[in-house]
């Protein structure tokens, strides 16, 4: 019998203990549930922070290049709308353009796009306008090569003046929809990057 009542008081005396460490345990887990789910909601938006900087930083780099080219072949443009041309001086203008096209292509192929679905599509028509800019240029060329007399020069000329307006023509319209692009990130990049701001300000305002 005293056996019997020692068992029955051990075992009554263990049932307290039972609850509070089932409780603990519990709640450990849940702590643990709830640290894991934090740490990967925090690692998330770290991950889209890097893309949207990643993608400001290459669209600024793509405005810049472009601002550059821009400004190269407006001053080409311009050394031509004297009078007094010669065969030389439009040849000049052709090389200025030709070497302010090399460069923006050198400049557009260094930069690295985000590597997102919407990035490689900007980066495709990044790549587009370059190529159309190269045969915009060889025509350039070929007008200039065509002149063979003083009687020649006014339709090389024309031609590079149409030429130009061409080319920024498509710049602005692959500016336009690179700023419209259905991906939010490069949509975003191209509004608020500084370079862009400046590539056409007139015609561009956010």
């Amino acid at each position: 019998m005293v056996h019997a009542r020692r068992g029955a008081y051990a075992a009554t005396m263990s049932r307290p203990f039972a609850v509070p460490i089932a409780v603990v345990l519990l709640v450990v887990a849940s702590l643990a549930v709830g640290c894991s789910s934090s740490g990967s909601g925090s690692g998330s938006g770290s991950s889209n922070s890097s893309q949207s900087s990643s993608a400001t930083d290459w669209a600024n780099g793509v405005c810049s290049a472009l601002g550059s080219w821009k400004s190269s072949i407006t001053s080409a443009a311009t050394s031509i709308t004297g009078g007094n041309l010669s065969k030389n001086s439009l040849q000049a203008a052709a090389d200025d353009a030709k070497s302010a096209t090399e460069k923006l292509q050198s400049d557009l192929k260094d930069l690295n796009a985000p590597t997102t679905a919407a990035g490689q599509q900007a980066k495709g028509s990044i790549d587009q306008l370059s190529n159309q800019l190269t045969t915009a240029t060889d025509s350039i060329k070929t007008a200039v090569d065509g002149v063979s007399g003083a009687s020649g020069i006014p339709a090389a000329v024309a031609t590079i003046k149409t030429t130009v307006t061409t080319m920024q023509t498509e710049i602005s319209t692959t500016y336009d929809s690179l700023r419209s692009a259905q991906g939010g990130e490069i949509k975003s990049a191209f509004q608020q990057a500084s370079s862009c701001q400046q590539l056409a300000p007139s015609s561009h305002s956010s």
